[in-house]
């Protein structure tokens, strides 16, 4: 199994970010799995969301893909909430699934984030890199996009063509 998927977490499901996501996704039959479609709620202790989409999707992602690429949106300097949201449910993998956590290990993952410009603040793709470290993946890098007037600028395209021949076998 060599099979890459792409986790979009915008708040828009046809936004910015599923301009690049869906360039990718066509252009290398990549699947994509749209988090603002599901119902993830947020981290606790007592495991009160049980009962949500968290626990199914990353099931699904763990026992069919090799390489997970995170897509965000730039808010406020930082990764979407809903990404936030299904990074901070990676805690359930640890504490309570801790079989199905444990195979992530040796997974792929990189990580894709989306402004109007070239502006990305440095340290942003951090949370990404070393949740991979720490949860024994390996980083395969980062790139940002940007999108101008609704449309995806040659040199954004060109960039992630790059980026993807390093992600895709």
């Amino acid at each position: 199994m060599k099979r890459t998927v792409i986790i979009q977490g915008s708040s828009r499901s046809k936004g910015d970010t599923s301009l690049i996501v869906d360039y990718l996704a066509n252009k290398y039959q990549i699947d994509v799995i749209d988090l603002n479609s599901k119902t993830i709620g947020h981290y606790d202790y007592e495991y009160k969301n049980a009962d949500d989409d968290f626990m199914k999707t990353i099931t699904d992602v763990i026992e069919n893909y090799d390489t997970i690429i995170f897509a965000t949106p730039v808010y406020w300097y930082t990764m979407s909430g809903i990404m936030k949201a299904f990074f901070d449910r990676i805690s359930d993998l640890i504490r309570i699934h801790k079989d199905l956590g444990r195979q992530l290990r040796g997974k792929q993952m990189a990580m894709i984030s989306t402004s109007n410009s070239d502006d990305l603040v440095e340290g942003f793709n951090m949370p990404f890199e070393a949740s991979a470290n720490y949860l024994g993946m390996t980083y395969l890098g980062d790139i940002h996009t940007w999108v101008e007037d609704n449309r995806i600028p040659d040199i954004v395209k060109t960039k992630m063509d790059i980026f993807s021949s390093l992600l895709i076998p």
